[in-house]
């Protein structure tokens, strides 16, 4: 019998197989950073393949991060074999490809954008940066534009962009800026403005408020081990993103993002530092404009030398761009069916994307392999991609399918990262600074920015916050009638003023122009005497 775990050092069993299958199927860890695509129809069994790959990962030691948009995954943290029924069918397989059932929970972390499924995972917009959140609102070139310039006056100013408030504060604050700012930066149209804090309140209404904040996910807590040196599986609960796809996708993006901004470049090393599976990947680049197809095709070319392992699972290889599709070197094809003409053409070129084996046609193959069947290409030493064949998957170790409340909850009692992350820090920030700017401001009959505007601006900010229902220290409505009437007086003593300095100017040039008049005749009367 052949044990999976106890295979040659850096390598990691896949699968096998009996009569007209190749035994064993293996992935060298060495070139798991050369990412690799897990593809196949609903119902053939793409699920079972990732968790078994993140299960070897573990065992060997490396740290994996996955979706889980089924909640089917969370059954890693549970050890297998309970149904007997399901427990009989794996061991035949067990037999059939020469491996040993050696049924195990591993160490996991549970992750919930929303912290009801798991402890709250947290960016910030600085973090994200425009581009991203730009994806992630759909917004025009235009509107990219004005966001960027809002960036960098927040910069500028000073003002950290910690949550969603400060960077709707900070929105309120450029449009009240728009003509300095213009000037400055490109034109900022008040219609951008409002477009992108309309996004803004749309993305706050599908839970975006929760996405932004801090504490923010720092990487080093997802690139753990445990006690006994398995990887950490970090599962991120998506199942209640999967209504916000574009949300899912651009966080996904975002954190592929900062891993290959903050890992240091490590050539190829022994094992990957983490495995990333990016389920549902056709989301990733669904009206995705070419520069951020550009940007997802760079990440996944260059993080390789960071030590980070990609995986793209998605129902047909044709939902990834070529140019990312190129970059997959280690592949796991379950079966494609062929109803259409359309469906015919996608199989035959995902039979190309293989190197042929002479032993059967890979388009047939692909077409015809039953559940937790697959065809399987892996990198071979010096990364030559590995011939073409039919695969039986290792059946997993750990339970296969859901947990209960109960189960999860006490996992997540158990995890150190609940001190960390359960409660949320509200530092002081954009929002905070310029509401006290405001106040200041209208005080003095000046605008936030001390530009000498007229107290418009803080205005402004007034109805913002009660918009936002966010009031600062101190705030309140007889503050605000102070605040108003304070702003009227010095409204009405700089128009007071205004008239008077008008008055003097007029009398001014008057005097000035008798003045030119009369030594211009003099001037002349002199000339004309000589």
């Amino acid at each position: 019998m052949l044990k999976a775990i106890n295979l040659e050092e850096g390598t990691v069993f896949v699968g096998g197989g009996g009569e007209g299958y190749h035994s064993p199927q293996t992935l060298l860890l060495k070139y798991a950073n050369r990412h690799g695509l897990i593809a196949g129809a609903t119902g053939t069994g793409k699920t079972v393949t990732l968790q078994t790959l993140a299960e070897s990962f573990s065992l060997a030691g490396v740290p994996v991060f996955l979706a889980d948009v089924k909640g089917d995954l969370a059954g890693l943290s549970q050890i297998g074999g309970g149904d007997a029924k399901l427990a009989a069918s794996f061991q035949s397989r067990a037999e059939t490809i020469g491996c040993e059932m050696e049924y195990q929970a591993f160490p996991v972390t549970f992750w919930d954008v929303w912290g009801e499924e798991g402890h709250p995972v947290r960016t910030t917009p600085t973090e994200m940066g425009p581009l991203l959140l730009s994806r992630l609102m759909g917004l025009t070139d235009a509107q990219e534009g004005v966001l960027n310039i809002a960036f960098r006056a927040a910069d500028e100013q000073g003002l950290a962009l910690l949550d969603l408030k400060d960077l709707q504060s900070m929105l309120v604050w450029v449009g009240q800026n728009a003509k300095e700012l213009s000037l400055k930066y490109g034109n900022v149209s008040t219609a951008s403005v409002g477009a992108i804090q309309r996004s803004l309140l749309v993305l706050e209404n599908e839970g975006g408020q929760l996405l932004f904040g801090e504490p923010a996910l720092a990487l080093a807590d997802l690139i753990r081990t445990d006690g006994a040196g398995r990887g950490m599986i970090n599962i991120l609960a998506a199942e209640r993103m999967m209504n916000a796809p574009t949300l899912y996708a651009t966080f996904l993006l975002w954190l592929m993002s900062e891993l290959f901004e903050q890992l240091p470049e490590v050539g190829d090393p022994d094992k990957p530092k983490i495995a990333f599976f990016f389920d549902e990947a056709h989301l990733l680049f669904n009206n995705a404009s070419p520069a951020l197809i550009a940007k997802i095709e760079q990440v996944a070319r260059l993080i390789r030398s960071k030590g980070v392992s990609v995986w793209f699972i998605s129902q047909n290889p044709a939902d990834l761009p070529d140019q990312v599709l190129s970059q997959l070197g280690n592949r796991v094809q379950h079966a494609l069916r062929a109803f259409t003409a359309k469906d015919q053409k996608a199989l035959r070129m995902a039979a190309e994307n293989y190197r042929p084996n002479p032993a059967f046609d890979t388009a047939a193959a692909i077409q015809h392999v039953g559940t937790g069947e697959a065809v399987t290409s892996f990198l071979e030493p010096k990364g030559v991609p590995g011939i073409v064949e039919r695969t039986l998957i290792r059946p997993p170790y750990a339970r296969l399918g859901t947990i209960t409340d109960a189960e999860r909850a006490a996992i997540l009692a158990a995890s150190p990262m609940a001190a960390k992350y359960d409660q949320t820090i509200d530092r002081d920030s954009a929002y905070e600074i310029l509401a006290r700017r405001a106040q200041s401001g209208s005080a003095m009959g000046t605008s936030a920015d001390g530009t000498g505007q007229t107290g418009d601006a803080s205005a402004g900010q007034g109805e913002f916050n009660r918009g936002r229902r966010y009031e600062p220290a101190g705030h309140s409505s007889a503050t605000t009638s102070a605040t108003k009437g304070s702003t009227q007086s010095a409204t009405r003593g700089r128009q007071s003023d205004s008239i008077i300095t008008t008055f003097g100017k007029s009398l001014a040039r008057q005097a000035g122009a008798e003045a030119g008049r009369m030594l211009r005749g003099a001037l002349g009367t002199f000339l004309r005497g000589k």
